[in-house]
């Protein structure tokens, strides 16, 4: 019996700050290291104290996984490498590693610049970490050491995610990070094989919603746009900078084109360049649409829409802005916002989750008055609208998943916890299998049995053909097989003769032996053949000899005779470990024939 434990710094029962530490086979995983959108205290990192309150994390981890380039799933990197202190290997996609920095560095001008934080990684800090990253290609196996090996997935959700299985001996996990079972206009659905592993540990983000068809959310969006611009309105949607953002900008377009409107479509400026620059690098990541036009026609080279400048925002007239980042806890997008929600003929459209504590959140539960900073109030007129475009897999994905690795146990994570308790019983009543959702610090504890695989030698099983009288003994059938376990890289069930051949070792007997005394008259030559002809009418299927000393052999159980005349007369029995079955055969035949004295 072996055991995975799990404990969530980040991500336990909420979504954020996503940070799972796995211990498997003897090895310790930190699986993703994020920071939380809605804090800017202590609250903003995992609490890495958990894992040690002095000397560094090196020591007491063996390796760092990160599933994809969201902050809420890298943004802790640095600071925990460089600032706590980590020298291992930190594994993850090569379009990951290539987005990862940048993201990471506009994060901290953001912070840093605008706020004066001091306790906060530097650029040279973030340049350090990558430094530590070994990419990853999808289908790899990855030997991180003797014993633990990862192998990536194929995750949709943006560019780059992917999920892992993690295999330690026998024991072995799967994580997903994000992902998305749909494929979408600029990217493919997630996909795993049947790996069977011991835990999925999944997200949950949308654990009890089933989306409507992705026809109709379209549709819904292009609609509320087209509506809002019509009336003069300006329409603001807050995304990150690579993923919905280019999902959203090719619906746009497409639409544009068809209805041949004019009205400015605007996004922060240099999304543009970044987002060509990897989908081009990368473009073996992207959807079968894509791959397949992307010579003719580069999908992400916009006609209708614009880098946006910060003086547009006075401009007077409709327009449409995407602006970084999404959740509105920051930058353009908070300052776009700041403007425009006083007024009700705009309107700001979520198109993804909202993290608790951040301005898109307080908005989409209908706050009519918001504390942006520094006791600044903004009157919230402006129509809201929710439209999940997020690329997380909903219930039905999250099933589907299940359904597809088959595990023997499953552990929620990235999801809030009334959410967790519906999709707990749904998948325990569904696949009868455990489910556990530990909240952050909680630890979980599971359980593996293994069955360890033997292979059987050829003579062995021609040896047990020829005892049952079969031309192929039967794969379906359970039977006892007799023989010698050896290991040759694999263990193996040899004939004993062939185990000793190989070791140089001569052969032992080890014979059981059992006496009776028989209350017979006359000379033992006389009780020797009765107990033959015992033999030969109830063991008909056996070769049945007397020798010339006078001793019976059964097949290879031998029965030798000894005493006076007119003495009680003793019989001795002995027989191989091989013919136990038989010797307990001729015993009890004994017993119920003779008249026995003693046994």
């Amino acid at each position: 019996m072996s055991e995975i434990t799990i404990t969530p710094l980040g991500a336990g029962q909420d979504v954020g700050r996503s940070c799972i530490l796995v211990t498997i086979g003897g090895k310790n995983l930190m699986l993703d290291c994020g920071m939380h959108m809605g804090f800017n205290d202590d609250r903003r990192f995992p609490d890495f104290t958990f894992i040690t309150r002095e000397g560094r994390l090196t020591e007491h981890l063996d390796c760092v996984i990160i599933s994809h380039f969201h902050l809420d799933h890298c943004g802790a990197l640095p600071y925990m490498s460089e600032m706590v202190g980590y020298d291992g290997p930190i594994y993850m996609t090569h379009p990951t590693k290539a987005i990862c920095p940048i993201l990471l560095e506009d994060f901290r001008k953001i912070t840093v610049d605008k706020k004066g934080e001091t306790n906060f990684f530097t650029s040279e800090m973030i340049k350090t970490c990558m430094k530590k990253v070994k990419a990853v290609n999808l289908h790899e196996v990855i030997q991180v050491d003797d014993e633990l090996e990862i192998k990536a997935y194929y995750a949709g959700h943006v560019l780059g995610a992917a999920m892992f299985h993690i295999r330690v001996g026998q024991q072995s996990l799967v994580y997903t990070g994000d992902y998305n079972m749909t494929p979408d206009r600029h990217l493919g659905a997630a996909w795993i094989d049947k790996c069977r592993p011991d835990l999925l540990i999944t997200e949950s983000t949308y654990a009890t919603t089933i989306r409507e068809s992705k026809r109709c959310r379209e549709r819904d969006f292009l609609k509320k746009v087209h509506d809002c611009v019509e009336n003069g309105g300006k329409v603001l949607i807050p995304v990150f900078a690579l993923g919905r953002a280019q999902e959203l900008c090719i619906l746009l377009e497409t639409y544009w084109e068809r209805m041949n409107l004019n009205i400015p479509i605007y996004f922060s400026l240099g999304l543009t360049e970044k987002a060509n620059h990897y989908y081009k690098l990368f473009i073996s990541w992207t959807s079968q649409k894509i791959k397949q036009t992307f010579v003719q026609r580069n999908m992400f080279e916009f006609k209708h829409i614009k880098p946006f400048d910060r003086s547009y925002i006075e401009n007077p007239g409709p327009m449409v802005v995407f602006a970084t980042p999404g959740m509105l806890h920051a930058g353009l997008s908070l300052q776009v916002f700041k403007k425009w929600a006083p007024s009700e003929q705009n309107m700001v459209i979520m198109p993804g989750y909202c993290v608790a504590g951040t301005v898109g959140h307080k908005v989409l539960n209908g706050a009519k008055k918001i504390e942006i900073e520094n006791k600044q109030f903004v009157e919230v007129k402006l129509k809201v609208e929710y439209m999940s475009f997020s690329a997380h897999a909903d219930a039905k994905g999250i099933m589907q998943l299940i359904s597809w690795c088959e595990p023997k146990n499953v552990l929620l994570v990235h999801g809030e916890a009334a959410k967790m308790d519906f999709l707990k019983t749904k998948i325990q009543q569904e696949f009868g299998i455990e489910c556990f959702k530990p909240a952050n610090g909680e630890t979980v504890t599971i359980e593996t049995q293994h069955n360890i695989p033997v292979d059987i030698s050829l003579n062995l099983l021609k040896r047990e053909a020829s005892l049952k009288g079969l031309d192929v003994p039967d794969p379906k059938k359970a039977r006892i097989l007799q023989g010698a376990l050896v290991m040759r890289g694999n263990l193996q069930l040899v004939d004993p003769d062939e185990a000793l051949r190989d070791l140089g070792i001569k052969e032992h007997n080890l014979r059981f032996t059992s006496t009776l005394c028989i209350d017979e008259a006359g000379p033992a030559q006389k009780l020797t053949e009765k107990i033959y002809m015992l033999c030969k009418n109830h063991m008909t299927d056996q070769q049945t000899q007397i020798g010339s000393d006078g001793s019976i052999s059964v097949s290879d159980v031998m029965v030798t005779t000894s005493g006076e005349d007119d003495d009680p007369k003793s019989v001795l029995v002995t027989w191989s470990h091989q013919d136990e079955e038989l010797g307990s055969m001729l015993m009890n035949i004994l017993r119920s024939e003779l008249p026995i004295v003693t046994d």
